[in-house]
């Protein structure tokens, strides 16, 4: 599967190679440059998903960037990294036609997450790509919501919609932790206490769905989120 290329446009060089290292290991492909010229100059060169870009820049500002870019390519999102907090400065990031604004200082999971929800928007998920999946001897077919043994597909389980959406995002992070936060705000789109009681009740449901293959495990990670294996 192909990786999420990210163009990162930051010019606080301490800042910018902290954001590449953690994107690559996140498994983006982020690509960083220090002005607006020379992140322009790639952007036309090649095809980048995403586009973070800092709003202070010399030889071309964030602003003016985002504008080249949207004239190059109006479809490529783009994310405002930026220390101003002037409404102004937000208002006009959005006409120009930013998917989102962060300001600075700003936690790491979150900025994971905007990527993360401006891709969906957009349809660039890499991970949306992926419909079918197998988990041990179990075949998970995410569009029709079902889950079959290989040796006998014609005993199928029918899923939920929660269900089906809440094994996606288990089988798209298989032996990783996937975030407890992570989970409730890209399904549940906000993490309160009845959203986190009710995830816990589909997590009990998935397992019995997929004891039929007894090597298959979801584990409570304590304090994080679950983490889907296969013994």
């Amino acid at each position: 599967m192909s990786k999420i290329k990210i163009l990162l446009a930051e010019d606080d060089l301490n800042l910018g190679s902290l954001l590449e290292q953690y994107l690559i290991a996140k498994d983006f492909d982020p690509h960083l440059f220090s002005d607006g010229e020379s992140a322009y100059d790639a952007f036309v060169k090649n095809d980048f998903d995403l586009c973070i870009l800092d709003v202070m820049m010399p030889k071309k500002d964030g602003f003016e960037l985002a504008k080249d870019i949207k004239q190059t390519n109006k479809d490529t999102p783009i994310i405002f990294l930026t220390a101003k907090i002037m409404k102004d400065d937000v208002l006009k990031g959005f006409k120009i036609g930013a998917d989102d604004y962060i300001t600075k200082p700003f936690n790491m999971e979150e900025l994971i997450f905007r990527i993360e929800a401006v891709l969906r928007r957009a349809g660039r998920d890499a991970n949306e790509k992926q419909k079918v999946f197998n988990i041990g001897n179990i075949i998970f077919d995410s569009n029709t919501q079902t889950i079959k043994m290989e040796n006998n597909k014609d005993e199928i389980s029918k899923l939920t919609s929660k269900e089906s959406d809440l094994l996606k995002l288990l089988c798209q992070h298989q032996d990783k932790v996937m975030k407890r936060d992570y989970a409730l705000k890209t399904i549940w789109s906000d993490d309160n206490y009845f959203n986190a009681r009710s995830m816990d009740v589909y997590i009990t449901k998935l397992r019995k769905h997929l004891k039929i293959d007894p090597r298959i495990k979801i584990i409570n990670k304590h304090g994080e989120g679950y983490k889907l294996i296969v013994e």
